[in-house]
């Protein structure tokens, strides 16, 4: 008995020494293995990011900036601060000795605090006392060149892996593509004029966003050659360009140019000048573009005054109706998620969402040679509307009540390649420019005179490689509203994606411009996870009650047409005289209003019960799941270990 009690003894001491030595060596040699188990992978690297690490040339530094002292009172932030250090860790691991990292705790009134200021770091204020936190990241090449995360914010981990590799992109390749940008839309801001709203316009985030990957050269909208350095050219709103640009285009495509070009048959973005003596001006004003002459050449068309509602995909927007506000489905607010999106494309293989509103669509022309590959596709329900449905305000439950689904699905966004011929073949035709001796003459003469032309060939006839153009039927997807929430933090306009359209434009240019890296942990990080069935059960409900409504719609609208005759069959007695039969069907009337009234509660009332049975069910599965998998364990496991020990007694 005591020889059992003391072999009992000494295993228990030589387990506890083998869990601590075991939790020892682990701690030292295997601290960074990990399992992700997510179903995005959200805690993984990406294969991009593997690649810029090891094609790494010369010796990069990462200097992050943490005062986690003055965090302890903030565990989100302390939590989070720890998370970056261990991925920064992994970063270090995989870049075979090129990257350094270095971590520092800027105390107050330190040489660390001046050199977190000196480089441009964002501090917050912690206590009462006016000091400082900071959490930020900096990073310095070589050649002393540097790229800073001001403040990494904890809202903002999702795409924490995109901003350090493209912090690393950036430093191992100091020379950044050149993005033209031609656009008829104020994407840069516009200052404040007496008829729009009085602050002016900011700069719209999905441009800042490109300007922190790319270097962005602003061209005219009348511009004639597109300079050489641009590496791939971006056209937005080609609201009515000249024949001079059209050619500039035409010539940079054929000459092996790179194109993303953002057409739209109704551009909600494209606000006109409102002038208070003519309101009417500006309603009526065309908010359409196009490519036209260049779109035939390269056999596609946009199709004219065609708007692509799609009910499958619409967005759900809030109108006030009967003096109450209803949810309804918007068809021409449209959100695609994995299903309509190109899965074998560099740009949209990886999205989650993307949003458009009011775009149009593309077809092929019959005689074209060309390739085309679609990125953005509706559904196969998707029916066209005409444009001029939205030129003075649209209704949405008027173009619901109005929508009849069709049966094939329409091309929004496509890739366009081949071989082509330029849309210019016999040149254009443009006004003479005058010399200054000529102008001067003119004023003195005060005498009108036709203006001189002259004609422009077109230098490049064919294309010699294949053309890389990608086209989006769509110019509000780029506008914040539809993509993004901005919000204000210590000064700094902080984008918060709920769309992917900002992934989508900088996938696309990346791809154009021959770089596929930085586009897997990219396209990965805005990923939003929707409750699909809820949607379904609201969709389902609203349905119902839509008819119902519609109905009693129909009922009243009846009823008070017949109610007008009476008053007309009554003349000028200036009474109303009914008859008993009428009083009886307008009561019958009355009474269906009631009955349909609690008929609509109740579809109300069971959509609320179905969301919180689904809401049990889902509590229950993540509560209760695991232990009974660990109890289920057990008992197999008691159960296998029983038998054995049986036999082994046998």
């Amino acid at each position: 008995m005591n020889k059992n009690k003391l072999l009992s003894t000494s295993g228990l001491i030589i387990a506890l020494a083998l869990l601590l030595g075991i939790n020892l060596v682990s701690g030292l040699f295997v601290k960074n293995v990990k399992l992700d188990l997510t179903e995005n992978r959200l805690y993984t690297l990406s294969k991009g990011t593997e690649n810029i690490l090891s094609d790494l040339q010369e010796p990069l530094t990462l200097r992050l900036y943490f005062s986690e002292k003055h965090f302890t009172g903030l565990p989100g932030v302390l939590n989070y601060g720890n998370r970056v250090k261990d991925l920064l860790e992994e970063y270090v691991a995989l870049s075979k000795g090129k990257l350094t990292l270095a971590v520092a705790d800027p105390e107050p009134f330190s040489e660390t605090e001046d050199e977190a200021v000196e480089y441009g770091l964002q501090g917050v204020p912690v206590d009462a006392t006016g000091n400082q936190a900071y959490f930020g990241l900096v990073g310095i090449n070589a050649a002393e060149k540097r790229e800073v995360i001001p403040f990494l914010q904890p809202d903002k981990e999702e795409s924490l892996e995109y901003d350090v590799t493209r912090m690393v992109y950036s430093l191992a390749n100091p020379k950044r593509k050149v993005v033209g940008l031609i656009s008829s839309l104020p994407m840069s801001g516009m200052a404040a004029n007496p008829f729009m709203s009085p602050g002016g316009a900011q700069q719209w985030m999905i441009l800042k966003q490109l300007e922190q990957s790319f270097e962005v050269k602003s061209l005219s909208l009348d511009v004639m050659e597109i300079p050489d350095d641009v590496d791939v050219l971006m056209v937005v709103h080609p609201k009515e360009l000249s024949d001079r640009t059209l050619l500039g285009i035409d010539q940079y495509v054929l000459g092996g140019g790179r194109l993303i070009a953002f057409v739209d048959p109704f551009s909600e973005a494209d606000q006109p000048m409102t002038n208070p003596s003519n309101p009417m001006a500006a309603m009526q004003a065309s908010r359409n573009s196009s490519m036209k002459k260049l779109f035939d050449a390269w056999g596609v068309e946009l199709a004219e005054g065609k708007i692509a509602a799609d009910k499958p995909n619409a967005q759900q927007v809030q109108v006030q109706m009967g003096g109450r506000i209803r949810a309804l489905d918007y068809v021409a607010w449209l959100s695609f998620g994995k299903e309509e999106l190109n899965s074998s494309d560099f740009v949209t293989r990886d999205l989650e969402k993307v949003s458009l509103a009011t775009a149009g669509y593309f077809t092929k022309k019959t005689d074209t040679t060309t390739e085309i590959v679609p990125l953005i596709e509706t559904s196969n329900r998707a029916m066209p509307v005409e444009s001029m449905q939205f030129q003075f305000g649209a209704n949405p439950e008027q173009l619901l009540r109005k929508y009849t689904p069709g049966d094939q699905k329409l091309n929004l966004a496509l890739r366009l390649s081949g071989k082509v011929k330029t849309a210019f073949p016999d040149g254009i035709t443009v006004e003479k420019a005058a010399n200054t001796a000529d102008e001067t003459e003119a004023t003195e003469d005060k005498t009108e005179k036709k203006a001189e032309t002259e004609t422009i060939a077109a230098a490049i006839k064919a294309s010699s490689e294949s053309i890389n153009v990608i086209l989006v039927a769509d110019t509000d997807m780029l506008e914040d509203k539809h993509w993004v929430r901005v919000q204000n933090f210590f000064g700094n306009r902080i984008a918060l994606p709920h769309s992917n359209n900002d992934v989508f434009l900088l996938n696309a240019i990346e791809n154009l411009s021959g770089s596929n890296d930085l586009i897997s942990l990219r396209s990965r990080t805005k990923a939003e996870r929707s409750f699909t069935r809820v949607l379904e059960l609201k969709q389902e409900a609203e349905k119902r009650f839509q008819d119902k409504e519609r109905a009693l719609q129909t009922k009243l609208e009846e009823t008070e047409r017949k109610l007008a005759e009476l008053q007309q069959q009554k003349g000028g007695t200036g009474t109303s005289i009914l008859t008993a039969e009428q009083e009886q069907e307008i009561e019958g009337f009355r009474s269906e209003q009631v009955q349909t009234r609690k008929e609509l509660r109740n579809v109300q009332h069971e959509l609320v019960k179905s969301i919180e049975s689904l809401g049990t069910v889902l509590k229950a599965i993540n509560i209760a799941l695991m232990p009974l998998l660990v109890i289920v364990f057990a008992i197999v496991y008691g159960v296998m270990r029983k038998r054995q020990l049986a036999s082994a007694y046998q």
